[in-house]
């Protein structure tokens, strides 16, 4: 399979697409301009500016949306207001990069250093009440988040590690068990996310492809994007038919790989689950 073209390239750094019927569509980030971006039914993209980086950005249950930003998170208004909460940390070398709710309503961010340093950061947990706690420690680039179909389990990149790991969760305990469910031998895996029959599609990050593992670990598809730094994939469209794939330009010198921070998409044959949301 190999995925389309939808936009331009019209970010640097674009990751975290996230389809949700609330929005009326995908939204996604490019990250180092610090905006969200937004597809229209007609192709055009939008804009909007929330910080100095944009890492990740869900819906929340009450309307608008949960943005994590360089060193905390913004909570978006229904109106389109914007509330910085407090800095989660004060280190300027650390940014937040990915993330994710729970299946309980609580979102999930990780971060990096910037010069990825191991061991430097960590996976925090944003709480319904605004609180936030770090669940996850000696993290080098914290990426893709996930849970299974029926919420008991959660998938999870840190991508220095070369390999997709995974956990048990239950609202009380959290995550726990952490072992390996992959390995991606000389791969960077990004981004992931997991369809309705619990497979896990991972972007590869300087490997051009997004790859489906099914829920044995039994790598099922390979998908190939013109672009070597996939960074992030959602399933998206009224049916959530449609896998979205972001990649960015990030390392690249002028004219090489034109297409590189582009938007594509695929049909894939299968479908995702509708994004879980923030409950604050």
């Amino acid at each position: 399979m190999i995925a389309e073209q939808v936009t331009d390239p019209i970010a640097f750094h674009a990751e975290g697409p996230v389809w949700s019927a609330r929005w009326g569509g995908l939204r996604w980030v490019d990250m180092f301009a610090g905006d969200v971006l937004s597809l229209a039914d007609d192709g055009t993209v939008s804009r909007r500016h929330v910080g100095s980086v944009a890492a990740a950005v869900r819906p929340r249950t009450r309307g608008g949306a949960v943005i994590a930003v360089e060193r905390g998170f913004v909570l978006e208004e229904p109106d389109g207001t914007l509330t910085a909460l407090d800095e989660v940390w004060h280190d300027g070398r650390v940014r937040m990069n990915e993330g994710g709710c729970d299946p309980d309503g609580r979102f999930y961010c990780g971060s990096m250093a910037y010069n990825q340093r191991p061991g430097a950061a960590a996976l925090y947990r944003l709480d319904p009440d605004c609180s936030v706690r770090p669940v996850l420690d000696n993290v080098t680039v914290s990426n893709g988040l996930e849970w299974s179909p029926d919420g008991s389990l959660v998938y999870y990149n840190d991508t220095a590690e070369s390999r997709v790991d995974v956990f048990d969760y239950d609202e009380y305990s959290g995550l726990r068990h952490r072992r390996a469910f992959v390995h991606v031998p000389g791969g960077k895996p990004d981004g992931l996310t997991v369809d309705a029959a619990g497979s896990v599609w991972v972007a590869l990050y300087g490997g051009g492809e997004v790859r489906c593992y099914r829920p044995d670990g039994v790598l099922a598809d390979v998908l190939q994007v013109p672009a070597s730094n996939v960074t992030a994939c959602t399933f998206g469209g009224p049916r959530l038919d449609r896998l979205y794939i972001t990649t960015s330009r990030e390392g690249l010198a002028s004219g090489d790989e034109p297409l590189a921070g582009s938007l594509f998409v695929a049909d894939v044959g299968v479908t995702g689950r509708p994004v879980r949301e923030f409950a604050g």
